[in-house]
């Protein structure tokens, strides 16, 4: 794997895109559309692409799975877009998690 896919920067670079695409004409874009729809509708594709990427998997399908996984990364990303949320956030949030124990750190969360 390259470096820039390891350390986030594509998703960077994706999320900007992303970004760039707000207020574009709903005709021409996607991501706009989506944007032009809200949060419940993006909400909606970002559940289909994980159910998609959750059947793949079950199947063992390899190739199936990475390509609903780059489906739902893209849509959870415009779900950041549309919430405020960027990606450094993320990021922050994710390394905060590092060093602690899954088990330890979903026990804390339950005591909030």
């Amino acid at each position: 794997m390259s470096k820039e896919i390891l350390n986030g920067a594509l998703l960077d670079s994706l999320y900007q895109v992303i970004e760039s695409r707000r207020g574009a004409d709903p005709e021409s874009s996607y991501t706009a559309k989506l944007l032009h729809r809200g949060p419940a509708k993006i909400c909606q594709k970002v559940g289909e692409e994980a159910v998609e990427t959750i059947i793949e998997g079950a199947q063992g399908n390899k190739d199936g799975v990475v390509g609903e996984s780059a489906d739902l990364l893209y849509h959870l990303l415009v779900l950041w877009a549309a919430s405020g949320v960027t990606p450094g956030e993320v990021w922050a949030a994710l390394e905060a998690r590092q060093g602690t124990s899954g088990i330890a750190e979903k026990a804390a969360r339950s005591k909030d």
